[in-house]
């Protein structure tokens, strides 16, 4: 992803966020399990895109993979814990 100049790869990060927070919106409209509010929308849609970018930038400043991989790995490590800690509380 190095080639990809740094604007269009934010482009591709933001409509794949686009394209994720679509699924959480269609399983409203099929059953009353899934509620989410327009926060909800906002915030995942935050923390999607700065997780995104983050990976995006990683991968452009360090070069040797495995410094990169570990990089990779520790923000969707992140993301996963900030998003549990969102949806049900994890850490109270």
């Amino acid at each position: 992803m190095k080639d990809v100049p740094l604007i269009p790869a934010l482009l591709r990060v933001a409509l794949g966020t686009a394209i994720l927070l679509l699924v959480p919106l269609a399983a409203m409209q099929f059953t009353a399990e899934v509620q989410w509010g327009w926060g909800d929308f906002v915030m995942a849609g935050v923390l999607l895109f700065a997780a995104g970018t983050a990976i995006v930038l990683a991968t452009r400043k360090i070069a040797r993979p495995l410094p990169r991989a570990a990089a990779v790995a520790a923000i969707a490590l992140v993301f996963a814990l900030v998003w549990a800690e969102l949806a049900v509380g994890l850490f109270r």
